[in-house]
């Protein structure tokens, strides 16, 4: 493959050897397209959380993080600011990283206190392994990570 960043192909040979260019081609763009739609959303999310930042105090005191006036604010600039990031591809590991401590969360929180199990916390669980493959991945050439040189 022509991309440095993904694997190699010798051990999975492709059924359909001609796609391999189609396949190089879109690896990276379609990278892109999951960072960007993820930190969209992470932003729609975190959004209502900007505009009342103590809203979820008693939320968060509800699964024991007190005080709720400390944890809700830092929730919200979390959620939005991590989503803004990840869309960027700015800080992206960090970024990631943040939000995948708060999906965590967010896993416990549906799937035992709630006691809505695997399919309450699905949702959750799913977001957390996208976040995690950023936390792990990093950025692309299609991030402002790349555009300055650096990334954690």
């Amino acid at each position: 493959m022509s991309n440095s960043n993904a694997e190699p192909t010798a051990s999975a040979r492709l059924y359909i050897p001609s796609l391999s260019p189609l396949y190089d081609r879109l690896h990276v763009g379609a990278e892109t397209l999951l960072r960007v739609v993820a930190g969209g959303l992470l932003i729609t999310h975190g959004l209502p959380k900007i505009l009342d930042p103590f809203g979820a105090a008693g939320m968060v005191e509800s699964i024991g993080f007190y005080p709720g006036a400390f944890w809700s604010p830092l929730l919200s600039v979390s959620e939005f600011a991590g989503g803004v990031c990840l869309m960027l591809g700015l800080f992206t590991r960090f970024a990631a990283l943040v939000t995948t401590i708060i999906l965590l969360v967010t896993v416990y929180f549906h799937g035992v206190l709630q006691e809505q199990g695997l399919f309450g916390a699905e949702k959750s669980i799913l977001w957390a392994a996208i976040t995690l493959f950023f936390v792990v991945r990093g950025a692309n050439r299609h991030s402002l990570d790349h555009l300055i040189g650096r990334q954690i």
